[in-house]
C-alpha cells in the first residue's frame, strides 16, 4: 500500500474514532409520547443539555454543573456512565388543580467525573410536556457535607423568545424593610435578555414564549430545609438565564446565601414545562409529581372558605364587635372559617380571644389566626410577634391554639429564601401538624411542591395580592392584566393565597371612598374559580349581602375551593383566560378579559356538551346578569366577555 493511501486511511480511522467517541458522549431521552426530547452532551469538558418539542428547538445547548467547596463539577468533566429507567406512580392530592394524578416518565441518570475523579450524577425525568432534573452528590473522602458555591445550570433560549417575568426585589426595601416578598409586577412579552428592575434576576416561576415554536415554564420543586430557594439570574443578551441563589442580605443578613448539603445528597429539582400551546403550562402537575410527603398528617384536614375583616376594614376592625360581625357573615354564607388578622393580641388579648373563638364555634365557624414570623429580619410591628421563630415559644403557643380549637394559622412577613429560612418554614409546618393546625404563608416565598410534601400546608401568597387593591389605584387599574397572568404562571406551579372576590365598588369600609374597582362583579366571581387555593379567604363584606344582586351572593355561598380536574380552554397571558374546573360532578367554566374591548371567543366545552347550564355574565353597561341556556350537542359555544369583565357557566 502506498504511503499516501496509508496516511489517508489512518486519518479516516482517527476521524471515525473521534466521531464514535463524540457520539458516545451524547445521550438522548424522550417523553413517553415521543414529542419531547432532551439531549445531554459533553464538549471540551463541559456538560450541556438541549430540549426540543415536536422537533422544534425550545432550549439550545444549556450548561450543567455545580461548584462546591469539595470539588468543581462545572468543568473538566467526562461522562462515564448512564442508566435509563421508567418511572410510574399514581397519587391523590386534593389540594392542587387535579385530585388524581398518574405520572409516567422516562428517566436518564448521567454519571460524570471531574479532573479529580470525583463523581456527580445528573438525573433527568422526562414526561409528556414536563422535564425535571437534579444533581446527586456523593461523599468524597472524609467530607460529610459541602457548600454549593454556585450552580451553573442554565436555560439558553432561542433569540426569538419573549419573556413573562417578575423581578426579584432588593432585600430590605419596601414597607418596614419587608422585601423580598414575591410581590413585584410582571412585564409581559418583554425581549429576551432585558435586565430586571433590581438587577437581581427573576422570581420563579418564569414563563418564556419561544415564538411560533411554543412555550416553556421554568421553576423548581422539592425545596425543603435541606436547601435554599433559588431564582433565575438576569439573562444575557443572547438568552442564557442561570440559577441564582439568595442575596446575602436576605433574612436580615443572617445565614449563608449558598446551600449546605449533607453528603451524599441531592439538590432540588429544576423543572420545565414545554409545549407548543398553553394548555400543558396551565394544567401541569410537575411540581408535585417529583416529590413525596415528608411526614404523615396527624389528622384529616378540612379545606374551605373564609371571611376576614382586615382586607377591606383594615387594622381598625381588630376589635371584638367587628370580628363578631364577620363571624356572623361567615355563618350566613355557610363558610367554614374566619381569619382573625394582625393585632388581635394587642387589641383583644388572649382572654378575650378565647371568648371570641368560643362564639365562632357556637355559630359553626372555625378560626384561623394571624401571626408575625419575625425574629429579626424586618421591622413589621404587627403582632403576635416572636411566637413562630422559636421552637419553645412556638410549641407553647400551638398547645394553647389546639386547646382553643383553632384550625389554622396565617404566618406573615418572611425574610427571604436562604436555607435557614426554608428550615423555619418547615419547622412551623411540622410543629403545626403535631397540633392539628393548617398553615398559610403570607409575605413569603413561592411554594415548591409543598402541597404534597407537607400535608397541613394550604397555601402561600407570593403574588401581588388583593391587599394591594386597597392600597393603590394603580393596582386596580392593572387588576385585570395581572389576573390574566396568574393561571399561566404563578398559580400554574402552586397554591396562591390571593384573597379574591372584592364586590365593593370602592375599597373602604363604607363602600364610598378609597380606590375604585375597575373590574365587574362577574370578573370578581370568576376569580373564585380561576385562582386556586384550598382555603380561600374571600374579600366579601357584610354590606355585600344587600348591595349586590342576590344571585351573586348565592353563587358565592356554594363555590368550592378544591378541584378534581382543571382544563385550560383558551387565553393568552395578560389578555384573557378561560378555564374549566370540576368539583365532584359539577363543572365551572370561568373566563376574564383584560383587553380594552369586549371579546368573542368560540370555544369547545365537551364537559358541558348538550347540558342546560347557568350563565353569569356582564352586559354592555357592565351590569351583571344570570340566565339559563343550553350548550349545543357539538359542545361549541361562543363566549362574550366584556372589557374588565367575566363570564361563568356552571352545571345546573
Amino acid at each position: 500500500m502506498k504511503k499516501s493511501m496509508k496516511k489517508h486511511l489512518l486519518s479516516f480511522l482517527v476521524l471515525l474514532l473521534i466521531t464514535s467517541s463524540l457520539k458516545s458522549q451524547q445521550q438522548m431521552i424522550k417523553s413517553p409520547d415521543g414529542l419531547l426530547s432532551l439531549t445531554v452532551s459533553e464538549e471540551n469538558g463541559l456538560l450541556f443539555y438541549s430540549v426540543k418539542y415536536k422537533d422544534m428547538i425550545m432550549l439550545e445547548d444549556s450548561p450543567l454543573g455545580l461548584v462546591t467547596n469539595v470539588g468543581d463539577f462545572s468543568k473538566d468533566l467526562r461522562i462515564t456512565a448512564s442508566e435509563e429507567n421508567i418511572i410510574e406512580k399514581t397519587y391523590q392530592q386534593e389540594k392542587i388543580k387535579k385530585s388524581s394524578i398518574e405520572y409516567i416518565a422516562n428517566e436518564l441518570k448521567t454519571t460524570a467525573v471531574n479532573s479529580d475523579n470525583q463523581q456527580i450524577e445528573i438525573v433527568f425525568r422526562v414526561s409528556n410536556n414536563d422535564i425535571g432534573f437534579r444533581y446527586n452528590l456523593f461523599q468524597y473522602g472524609e467530607s460529610a457535607f459541602c457548600i454549593i458555591e454556585k450552580e451553573t445550570s442554565g436555560f439558553n433560549f432561542p433569540s426569538n423568545t419573549t419573556t413573562f417575568l417578575t423581578p426579584q426585589a432588593t432585600p430590605g426595601i419596601g414597607w418596614k424593610n419587608s422585601k423580598p416578598s414575591y410581590e413585584e409586577e410582571y412585564i409581559a412579552d418583554e425581549p429576551i435578555g432585558t435586565p430586571s428592575k433590581y438587577r437581581l434576576g427573576y422570581t420563579f416561576p418564569c414563563l418564556f414564549h419561544i415564538g411560533e415554536n411554543g412555550w416553556v415554564l421554568v421553576s423548581e420543586t422539592g425545596v425543603s430545609s435541606k436547601y435554599c430557594g433559588s431564582r433565575l439570574s438576569d439573562g444575557t443578551a443572547d438568552g442564557l438565564y442561570s440559577i441564582a441563589y439568595p442575596h446575602p442580605l436576605e433574612n436580615g443578613g443572617s445565614g449563608i446565601a449558598s446551600p449546605a448539603l449533607a453528603l451524599p445528597g441531592s439538590t432540588p429539582w429544576r423543572t420545565l414545562t414545554v409545549a407548543s400551546g398553553l394548555k400543558p403550562i396551565v394544567e401541569t402537575t410537575i411540581p408535585f409529581d417529583l416529590v413525596e410527603p415528608l411526614y404523615e398528617a396527624s389528622q384529616e384536614y378540612d379545606y374551605g372558605r373564609s371571611t376576614w375583616s382586615w382586607i377591606m376594614w383594615q387594622d381598625n376592625s381588630m376589635n371584638y364587635n367587628d370580628q363578631v360581625t364577620f363571624i356572623n357573615l361567615a355563618s350566613e354564607m355557610g363558610y367554614e372559617y374566619i381569619l382573625i388578622d394582625a393585632l388581635w393580641d394587642e387589641n383583644l388579648g388572649y382572654e378575650k380571644m378565647e371568648e371570641l373563638i368560643a362564639y365562632a364555634h357556637s355559630k359553626g365557624v372555625n378560626v384561623f389566626l394571624w401571626y408575625n414570623s419575625n425574629g429579626y429580619w424586618n421591622n413589621a410591628p404587627q403582632g403576635p410577634k416572636h411566637r413562630m421563630d422559636n421552637a419553645i415559644a412556638r410549641k407553647n403557643e400551638m398547645k394553647w391554639l389546639k386547646k382553643m380549637g383553632v384550625k389554622g394559622l396565617k404566618v406573615d412577613f418572611w425574610g427571604g429564601d436562604k436555607q435557614e429560612t426554608m428550615k423555619l418554614y418547615e419547622e412551623v409546618l411540622y410543629d403545626a401538624n403535631e397540633y392539628g393546625l393548617m398553615i398559610i404563608f403570607h409575605g413569603c416565598t413561592l411554594p415548591r411542591g409543598w402541597e404534597r410534601m407537607y400535608p397541613n400546608y394550604v397555601g402561600s401568597e407570593a403574588v401581588l395580592a388583593s391587599e394591594n387593591l386597597i392600597f393603590t389605584q394603580h393596582a386596580n387599574d392593572m387588576e385585570a392584566f395581572n389576573a390574566c397572568l396568574h393561571p399561566f404562571i404563578r398559580n400554574a406551579t402552586g397554591c396562591m393565597e390571593f384573597g379574591p372576590v372584592l364586590l365593593n365598588k370602592r375599597h373602604n369600609r363604607t363602600n364610598d371612598g378609597g380606590s375604585v374597582r375597575r373590574t365587574t362583579d362577574i370578573f370578581q366571581l370568576a376569580t373564585a374559580v380561576l385562582f386556586q387555593n384550598p382555603v380561600q379567604m374571600f374579600a366579601l363584606t357584610p354590606n355585600n349581602l344587600t348591595d349586590v344582586p342576590s344571585f351573586e351572593i348565592d353563587f358565592m355561598k356554594t363555590i368550592p375551593t378544591t378541584w378534581d380536574e382543571t382544563v385550560f380552554i383558551d387565553g393568552y397571558p395578560g389578555k384573557y383566560c378561560i378555564l374549566a374546573r370540576r368539583h365532584n360532578d359539577k363543572w365551572y367554566v370561568a373566563g376574564i378579559n383584560a383587553l380594552e374591548e369586549p371579546i368573542e371567543v368560540e370555544v369547545e366545552l365537551p364537559m358541558i356538551t348538550g347540558k342546560r347550564v347557568v350563565c353569569y355574565g356582564d352586559d354592555s353597561k357592565r351590569q351583571s346578569y344570570k340566565k339559563e341556556l343550553k350548550v349545543k350537542k357539538s359542545g361549541v359555544y361562543k363566549l362574550t366577555i366584556q372589557a374588565d369583565g367575566g363570564i361563568i357557566l356552571t352545571d345546573m
